[in-house]
């Protein structure tokens, strides 16, 4: 293959080309914009993976700004989904014992400790609440804290005496029953 002067000229000093995709002009490896960009990408998409989708969202939508090129859809799709786990996290309920239905639901679920944390809300939000006490009392149980649930269950009844008798036939006691603290509080006329 011979090339003329001219041609050998051309190809020497012709810029090099970045190769392509369908998707496009793929950048070079030693970008340090694009590393930058990575960099960032990955630190967020950790925050994601680690729960923590307050902090994510932020880092995706700087990143969105950045134009970060073939990475946009993905960060949008990402941004969404931090975008609902904030909202889900931020439930609002039209009164407490509406979000103690929800705080059964959790318990009901497996949820131990967002359940605490709902019945922990309700008593912040409403100190005398003796369904909240009772609440605790049940998770407690669940859970094998017996002092914990003695002392929450205490409060229920002193607050609510119906709660007595609920929980005399309330099966998710059944771990306490042999506690004789348990059946001196449930049968104090005994």
């Amino acid at each position: 293959m011979n090339l003329t002067m001219a041609q050998t000229a051309k190809t020497a000093t012709a810029p090099r080309r970045s190769p392509r995709t369908l998707a496009g002009a793929v950048s070079p490896a030693d970008d340090p914009s694009r590393a930058n960009v990575l960099s960032s990408y990955e630190a967020a998409i950790r925050l994601m993976q680690e729960g923590k989708f307050d902090k994510a969202l932020p880092a995706f939508e700087k990143l969105l700004a950045a134009d970060p090129g073939d990475l946009a859809d993905r960060i949008r799709m990402y941004i969404s989904a931090c975008a609902a786990q904030t909202s889900k996290d931020k439930t609002s309920f039209a009164s407490a014992e509406e979000q103690y239905d929800y705080a059964v639901s959790l318990l009901n679920d497996g949820h131990y400790e967002d359940a605490r944390e709902q019945f922990e809300s309700i008593l912040k939000q409403n100190g005398g609440t003796d369904y909240a006490f009772y609440g605790l009392a049940v998770l407690s149980s669940i859970t094998g804290d017996s002092d914990s649930c003695l002392q929450h269950l205490t409060e229920a009844i002193r607050l609510n005496m119906r709660n007595r008798i609920q929980a005399r036939s309330d099966s998710d006691f059944q771990d306490m029953t042999d506690d004789p603290r348990f059946t001196e509080l449930l049968y104090p006329e005994a």
